[in-house]
Formats: C-alpha cells, structure tokens, sequence
C-alpha cells in the first residue's frame, strides 16, 4: 500500500503523444470547401472526346466567342462586363499625385485585380494565388507596356503633379477566359472614364469639379486586346473563350496581344502542350478578327451610352434654367 505522501505519476507526457483529434471547427470546413474541385476523368475525356467531334459542351464553334454583354454605372469609367457566366466590375478612378522622379513628365497608371471568394468558392479573401499573378502580368503587358494609355497627356506640372489613373478589377462570378474578360473591360472603362479639368495658376494646380467644368476623356492611343486560345489533343483542337471546365481539361493556353491595326503587342506561350509556328500565325488572323469585332461592339455601346448621358445633360441644364 502506498504511503499517503506519495504522488501518482502525471499523464501529461502521454496526452502529448496521443493522436491528434480532428478539427471540426467551422473555420476547418471552410478551409476545406474553399479548395476547387477537381474535373473528374469522365468529364474531362467527355470534353476532349467532343472537341476531336468539333463539338463544345455549349455549341459554339471553336473561334466563337460567349454572349458579351456591356453596361455602365452612373459614375464615368464604371464598367460591368458579362462574358457568359463570368462577371467582371471594373471602376477607373483618377487622383492628383507626384509624378515619379525618373518619369518627370509621364502621370501613372495601374491596374490592380484582386481574386476574392465571391469570385470563387476556391479563392481566399486576402491571398494571392498563381492565377492573379498571371492574370495581371497579361494585363499589364498588353495595356500598361504597350501605352495604350499615353501616360505624357496625365503630366499637369513637370515633376511636380500629375494624374495618377487606377484600374480596380473586380471579379463577380468566375467561369473561365479570366484574362480576355478583364481586358475588355478595362479598355473600355478607360475608353469611357472622364476626368476633372486641371490648370494650372501661379504654380499652383485647381481642379474643377464635374458641375464646374465639362471633364476630359484620357488620350488612348490604340485599343488592344487579349484573346485565349486553348490547346487540346496534342495541339489537334484550339479553341477561343475557353469555359473553367474547358480550361480545366487543357492542355496549354497561347495569348495574343492585338489591336484593331494587325500590330501584336503581346504574345506568350508560358507552359502546356507546344503550338506548331504557323499555328500561331493562323491563330493571330484569327485574333485580329476578335478584336475588331470586340472593339465595334465596345464603340456602339459606349457611344450610345454617351449620347444617353448627355441628353440627361442638357435636360437638367434646361429645367434648371426654368427654375431660375
């Protein structure tokens, strides 16, 4: 029997080598269901074995695009894009700031994406991912780098004030042809952005509001596009506007950097399946043809939009004219 002073040996070490018990915390289910779920075997060779048909799950033919759907917000530069299931909002803003020190007289512009989980159950607010890299190297390169924006007419005062123009890419609902969609809508929220008057007086820079002076369009330069094309099959089926289960079942993705003019400012095969070369000449004659039929239908809609807008105009100048 032991004596009373004695002490039982304690099961702390023991605990620490136990199995670790499951997390069933809310916060672990979410993390799970946050993951993409993969395409399964038989969706995925139901899609190749179609396409060597030239068939698509939706019908289209291979160089045919989705539904492209266009409308504005009442602010200028807001842009709503819907590329059949993927939704796109993109908002320009502009602000006065410093010019940058080895660019004295260029203003700035920038686009910023961010893939958030109202996009996609399998993106996490707040956490970047390879495909918002990628996504925004594209953008970058085909409008940022080709000066489709001439940055000169943003310098208000040499080395002191310019405009600085941002570029907010919002992503709705996400079903494929991220980067092609994107694109549209920051050509065309930058096509339809208006931004206050500027001068300057005795070194100082005043900027008049929208109810004091008309506002200025940006001086766009030429009206590039990206357009996608999806290999499969060993490179036997490209297609254009891939769906997220066509980009899935993908073997490697060419991007073509265009505008209306024929000049391609971009062009990038990063990974996947090879291209034959004159593949990828066949598939720039092709893109050259997206993009003029893209950018008339972004001209008809914002020309429309515009007139709509200045008819709203001239209706309240005259009623307050009445008024007085």
């Amino acid at each position: 029997m032991r004596p009373a002073t004695a002490k039982w040996p304690k099961m702390v070490q023991k605990k620490t080598f136990d199995r670790p018990r499951r997390d069933s915390s809310p916060r672990c289910a979410i993390r799970k269901m946050s993951k993409e779920a993969p395409l399964s075997v038989a969706e995925r060779e139901f899609i190749l074995e179609a396409l060597r048909e030239n068939v698509r799950l939706d019908g289209r033919g291979a160089d045919q695009f989705r539904s492209l759907n266009l409308s504005f917000g009442d602010e200028y530069g807001h842009v709503k894009l819907q590329l059949g299931k993927t939704s796109i909002v993109v908002r320009i803003s502009s602000e006065v700031t410093k010019p940058r020190d080895d660019r004295p007289f260029d203003g700035l512009f920038n686009i910023n994406l961010e893939l958030s989980a109202m996009g996609s159950p399998a993106w996490e607010n707040g956490r970047s991912n390879e495909l918002e890299a990628y996504v925004t190297h594209v953008l970058d390169s085909v409008i940022r780098r080709s000066n489709a924006l001439d940055t000169e007419s943003l310098c208000i005062l040499k080395g002191v004030s310019c405009w600085s123009i941002r570029a907010d890419v919002h992503i709705l609902d996400y079903d494929g042809n991220l980067t092609d969609a994107a694109c549209i809508a920051i050509m065309t929220g930058l096509q339809h952005f208006r931004r206050p008057d500027a001068v300057v007086r005795d070194g100082q820079v005043i900027v008049y509001g929208v109810e004091e002076r008309v506002p200025v369009a940006l001086n766009i330069t030429h009206k590039p596009l990206s357009i996608t094309f999806n290999a499969f099959n060993e490179g036997h089926n490209i297609i254009v506007d891939a769906t997220r289960k066509e980009e899935q079942s993908s073997e490697g993705e060419l991007v073509i950097g265009i505008n209306n003019g024929g000049d391609v400012c971009f062009l990038s095969k990063f990974s996947g399946a090879p291209v034959d070369a004159m593949e990828v000449v066949t598939r720039s004659n092709v893109a050259l043809e997206k993009v003029k039929e893209i950018n008339a239908q972004v001209e008809r809609v914002m020309q429309a939009d515009l007139a709509k807008r200045a008819k709203k105009g001239m209706a309240e100048e005259s009623r307050a004219e009445n008024d007085r």
